[in-house]
């Protein structure tokens, strides 16, 4: 079927991915798996949710690649590829990704990071600000402490939301209904995400409104009109403490926009780097 920007009830089909060299990158502790298209555009580097891994990116990898960038994907410790969290060395997301780009020669990149994979981002944001050219967060809470928005981020969903099944909590209504066959491989891509243990890092600094407030780099905040963990005004209460940022409310949307309007996602995603290279 065809796509089209106007219509959100068409299905967009995967595209034929591009090429890459898949590796992994040693981490205190263990490794990490990673794909990588290569060439000597700027680097985008993606960051999966906890419902995914270094494979969801299908829409993505082939498009960002095309449109000129090296991309990059993997998958953090108990994701799909690579090792376990050790409990007794478990080590934290955002300096797991700085051996990542050490190990792929990056010296600074644009990250595009969905839901759980944007607080790790945050985090390398506060301690890594210079090899950072910008910063994507869909429908990401981005790791704040502040207790305001924790009580505002639980007042949301009711007791016993995390054991609804995943495609309810993070796939749109207009999405299950318009795409069954989405969902179904959605739902292949997350049963088989999670591979072992992922619990037991932690952030490098405390998130704060204030912390966020003296960053620098350039924000791009998106979230989805039917987002259930980030609806448009928590991510407005989000905004307000970026100094330098944009943020676009997707229509007929989840928590999954990458994959639920992929055609929407990329052009507003590559748009954005393409002004902030």
């Amino acid at each position: 079927m065809s796509s089209s920007l106007e219509d959100p009830m068409i299905p967009v089909p995967v595209p034929d991915q591009a090429p890459v060299r898949e590796g992994h990158a040693p981490v205190p502790g263990g490794e990490l798996y990673f794909w990588d298209t290569g060439g000597t555009g700027p680097a985008v580097v993606m960051m999966h949710p906890a419902t995914g891994s270094a494979h969801m990116w299908l829409y993505q990898q082939p498009v960002f690649a095309a449109a000129g960038f090296r991309v990059v994907g993997w998958s953090r410790r108990g994701h799909r590829g690579s090792t376990p969290v050790d409990p007794a060395n478990p080590g934290s997301g955002s300096v797991d990704l700085r051996h990542l780009l050490d190990h792929l020669g990056l010296e600074r990149v644009h990250l595009v990071a969905c839901a759980a994979g944007g607080a790790i981002s945050v985090d390398f944001a506060h301690s890594h600000p210079e090899r950072l050219r910008s910063l994507t967060l869909s429908c990401s809470v981005g790791g704040v402490q502040d207790p305001d928005y924790l009580m505002l981020s639980d007042s949301l969903r009711p007791a016993g939301f995390d054991a609804l099944p995943a495609d309810f909590r993070e796939l749109s209504p207009s999405y299950r209904a318009a795409n069954p066959q989405g969902v179904r491989h959605w739902l292949e891509l997350e049963h088989h995400a999670i591979t072992g243990n992922r619990l037991g890092q932690t952030p490098v600094n405390c998130i704060t409104w204030a912390s966020l407030e003296k960053l620098t780099t350039p924000f791009l905040l998106m979230t989805g009109d039917a987002d259930l963990w980030l609806p448009p005004p928590a991510l407005r209460l989000y905004a307000r403490h970026i100094p330098d940022n944009e943020l676009v409310i997707v229509p007929e949307a989840g928590h999954s926009i990458h994959w639920e309007r992929p055609d929407l996602f990329n052009a507003t995603v590559i748009d954005f780097i393409r002004r902030r290279c």
